[in-house]
């Protein structure tokens, strides 16, 4: 499954902006500045206000209409006509959501969600979060949020009407992915702890690092976890980066810097053409860890940043699936009425000038999941690729 085929979208229920790991800019505009900025539209928008002043003559409901209401739509029908999967809008009840942090925890059901086949989908429900517990699965598609039809929303719009306050519920008709049938789940919303890191000893002193996603408090936590593997007296790890939807670009970096001692984990190119370069920072703590790193077609953005750069320092061997590919920058721009709008403003690449965005990371060796939930044949494929290395003496 790779880029081309799909117009994908990785999000964290969490997370709204952050999957590009840029913290949303604000831009106002004053009063005074309001004719200005009217008088620099072009001239084609005028039939904006031509059809207004129709609706409101003409229409058979025209003197009822609300102003908000019918701005908003256009509002969308703006961002729906500019060719970006990411652009979206955010109204102003759901805009302060969006802004909450990656600090360690959120409030919501705990499930990822993404776009595969224009279809809005989970992609993995966190671990032990309301969302696992009430039996939501990757690939299962949303079809309804609390009685209403998401067609026609925006992901942001869809995230935003599925999170909320704990201990508040939502009710979401899903389709699944497994018989195609429809069920109805009602969720009781939490506070979800994100434990981004888990290390757990294999046989053989083979450490599995999973890494859920890259939020403020990862590298800390993976320091704590190589800190452990080490009075473990391990021999080498698997760093798993399935399921994961990105995060900080500024912790992607940070926890590449553990692996890699020096040179580029990224650069991006924005709209004037700008380029940006993110580099490493030498000290890691795992420099001499004989490494496999675990992909698959749901790990995206910032754990793309870090398979690439594993890849083009030929630090690593990267295997499993093509991933997901979302490889750029979004940010959510807050309106005047308290709305805002979400839209990609540049796009990432590896060391090497791989473009990451609809094209993904194709790992070094290829291994499809077992269908059979008791095995994982991707690990297992892992775990004897890095006992053949460490046999090797690499």
């Amino acid at each position: 499954m790779s880029g081309p085929v799909l117009r994908r979208i990785a999000f964290l229920f969490l997370i709204v902006v952050c999957a590009a790991g840029i913290a949303a800019a604000c831009v106002t505009v004053s009063d005074s500045e309001g004719p200005e900025t009217v008088k620099r539209l072009p001239p084609e928008f005028d039939r904006l206000a031509e059809v207004w002043e129709l609706l409101q003559q003409e229409h058979i409901a025209g003197q009822n209409l609300d102003p908000a209401t019918v701005s908003d739509g256009a509002i969308r029908g703006m961002l729906a006509a500019i060719d970006d999967p990411y652009a979206a809008f955010v109204d102003r009840q759901q805009f302060p959501l969006s802004q909450q942090d990656i600090q360690g925890f959120f409030e919501g059901i705990g499930a990822e969600v993404g776009i595969r086949d224009g279809a809005i989908t989970i992609l993995s429900p966190i671990e032990d979060s309301p969302a696992d517990m009430a039996g939501l699965k990757p690939g299962d598609v949303i079809l309804e949020v609390d009685g209403e039809s998401i067609r026609g929303l925006g992901l942001l719009e869809v995230v935003g009407r599925i999170r909320g306050e704990k201990g508040t519920t939502v009710r979401l008709l899903v389709r699944r992915m497994s018989s195609g049938a429809s069920e109805e789940l009602t969720i009781e919303r939490g506070v979800i702890p994100i434990e981004s890191v888990r290390l757990l000893m294999q046989v053989g002193r083979i450490g599995h690092l999973r890494i859920t996603g890259f939020t403020g408090t990862t590298n800390d936590d993976l320091a704590t976890a190589i800190e452990r593997f080490e009075r473990s007296k391990g021999l080498g790890m698997v760093v798993d980066l399935r399921y994961n939807p990105g995060g900080l670009v500024s912790s992607v970096v940070d926890v590449t810097s553990q692996f890699i001692d020096e040179g580029l984990v990224l650069y991006q190119i924005d709209a004037r053409g700008d380029r940006r370069d993110w580099n490493l920072t030498p000290g890691g703590l795992a420099l001499e860890i004989p490494v496999v790193v675990l992909v698959n077609e749901f790990s995206a953005s910032a754990s793309e940043v870090f398979a690439g750069a594993i890849m083009d320092h030929g630090r690593a061997e990267v295997i499993g699936a093509t991933t997901f590919g979302k490889g750029s920058v979004n940010k959510l721009w807050p309106l005047s009425d308290g709305s805002g709008v979400n839209f990609t403003t540049a796009r990432w690449f590896t060391p090497n000038g791989t473009l990451i965005e609809g094209e993904g990371i194709v790992p070094d060796v290829l291994q499809d999941a077992s269908e059979d939930e008791s095995e994982d044949l991707q690990l297992d494929r892992a775990i004897e690729a890095l006992q053949e290395l460490i046999a090797g003496g690499g």
